[in-house]
C-alpha cells in the first residue's frame, strides 16, 4: 500500500536518496527543502520549498503545505555539520547546529504530530557523533552536542508519539561521502538511504526509541 512520506533536507545528498528510494516504491513524497535542486525537481516529488526548517516562517510554510494530509512517515534529515575544536571555539557556529540539528527537528515534529498516522513512524537522522560513550576523539563540539540533544529529543518523542502509536527510530547513517563531509565516505547516500530504509521497515511500538546504526547495530548513548 503506497505510504506519504515527508522529507525535510530533501534537495542533495541522503534527503534526495531518500526522495527517489520512496518514489520508487510507489510512496506519496513531499520534499522540503530551501532551494529545489535539478535532481529534485525531476524526482517526482511534491516539493516544498522556501523550508529554512530553523525560521519559523519556514516551518509555517512547511505546516500550510501540508494541511489535510495525513502522514505515514515523517523523516528528519536537515542537517549541518561544522568544526570547533578547544582552544578555538565559534559560539556562532555551535548555536547554528544546535538550531538545525537538535531544535528543528523537534519543532517540525510537534508542528506535524497530529496529521501522523496510527502506525505512522518518525524517522530522525542524527550521527553516532552524539553518543556520550562513544566519544573518544572529542572535538566537533557543536555537531556533538547538537546530535546528543536530537537523541534525547528523539527518546522523548518516542515515548509520547506511543499514545498515537506513532514510532521514532533514532538513525545513525554511517560516514556517507555526501557534500556536507566533502564527499569523503565509506558509503554513497543511495547506499545509506538503502539501509536506512530497512532500519525504517523493521521499526514499531517494541523498538521505538532505539538509536541505530543504518547497518542495523544499535548504538550506545
Amino acid at each position: 500500500m503506497s505510504k506519504t512520506v515527508v522529507i525535510t533536507g530533501a534537495n542533495r545528498g541522503i534527503g534526495l536518496s531518500f526522495v527517489k528510494r520512496f518514489i520508487a516504491r510507489g510512496d506519496k513524497v513531499y520534499a522540503a527543502c530551501r532551494q529545489a535542486s535539478d535532481a529534485l525537481a525531476n524526482s517526482g516529488a511534491t516539493i516544498i520549498d522556501g523550508v529554512d526548517v530553523t525560521d519559523p516562517k519556514g516551518v509555517e510554510t512547511l505546516v500550510a503545505a501540508l494541511e489535510g494530509v495525513s502522514i505515514d512517515l515523517l523523516i528528519n534529515n536537515a542537517g549541518i555539520l561544522r568544526d570547533e575544536q578547544l582552544g578555538r571555539l565559534n559560539v556562532d557556529s555551535i548555536r547554528d547546529q544546535f538550531e538545525t540539528n537538535a531544535l528543528a527537528p523537534l519543532l517540525v515534529t510537534d508542528a506535524l504530530h497530529k496529521q501522523l498516522t496510527k502506525g505512522g513512524k518518525v524517522a530522525l537522522i542524527t550521527s553516532r557523533m552524539g553518543s556520550i560513550a562513544d566519544n573518544t576523539s572529542g572535538g566537533r563540539y557543536g555537531y556533538r552536542m547538537s546530535k546528543a540533544a536530537l537523541n534525547a529529543a528523539g527518546k522523548s518523542l518516542a515515548e509520547d508519539l506511543k499514545k498515537q502509536e506513532v514510532a521514532v527510530a533514532i538513525l545513525h547513517p554511517g560516514l556517507v561521502g555526501t557534500e556536507m563531509i566533502g564527499g569523503h565516505g565509506d558509503i554513497t547516500p543511495d547506499e545509506a538511504a538503502q539501509r536506512l530504509v530497512q532500519r525504517i521497515d523493521e521499526l514499531s511500538l517494541e523498538n521505538t526509541g532505539t538509536f541505530w546504526h543504518s547497518n542495523g547495530e544499535v548504538l550506545p548513548w
